[in-house]
């Protein structure tokens, strides 16, 4: 008799990373369902134990998942980790993901992050406030709750304290809302620290 209470899972062959303890590593997929995913975790040089993962997960249980082959990326819980002759099965369950059916998301150079925390921008030498939608590793989208008139390709200094980034962003697009705020696409020019770490790229291969 099949249990209403246990969602379908469909057993298949699948690959993925994850971004677990500030790696991308890679996964293989062993069963999916409509609320989650059952994935092996690759040989890799950062995890190679339970404890491993439970030091990784230590700040969050939240991790970011990559599925290109079923066009899914977004977050997941580790809501289980096992040990089974020798590999290590972690069991997800999505968060909030996105399935890009267009294929549109991966044709960008970067996976990018839902993510909303202040920041701080500068335009005309006035400081404004803003809110990010998304980030990536190589840049932001943001909400201004005001008009910004603000040319493409305007360079500019930032302060984004979530992850610890300040420096130089350009302007990549503008977009007006009707509420008066302006939406913005921003391009990391130079910033005071090398690597930014959180944030996956899980860019397709050869990108």
């Amino acid at each position: 008799m099949i249990d209403e209470k246990r969602p379908y899972r469909k057993n298949l062959t699948s690959h993925g990373l994850v971004y677990l303890g500030g790696e991308e590593l890679e996964i293989s997929i062993r069963n999916l369902s409509i609320t989650g995913v059952l994935a092996e975790l690759e040989d890799n040089s950062a995890v190679h134990d339970i404890n491993d993962v439970f030091q990784s997960i230590k700040e969050t249980a939240t991790i970011d998942i990559y599925l290109p082959e079923m066009r899914l990326a977004g977050e997941a819980d580790v809501v289980r980790a096992d040990m089974v002759d020798g590999k290590i099965f972690l069991a997800l369950e999505f968060r909030s993901v996105s399935y890009d059916v267009d294929n549109v998301l991966y044709k960008r150079k970067a996976y990018r992050k839902d993510m909303t925390a202040p920041g701080q921008i500068v335009f005309n030498g006035t400081k404004h406030h803003f809110f990010t939608k998304n980030v990536s590793v190589d840049g932001l989208m943001v909400l201004i709750k005001e008009k910004i008139e603000a040319e493409i390709d305007l360079v500019t200094i930032f302060d984004f304290p979530r992850l610890e980034l300040r420096g130089e962003i350009k302007v990549a697009w503008v977009e007006y809302l009707e509420d008066g705020s302006t939406l913005m696409g921003l391009q990391y020019v130079h910033m005071e620290k090398d690597n930014i770490t959180g944030i996956p790229r899980f860019a397709q291969p050869g990108e």
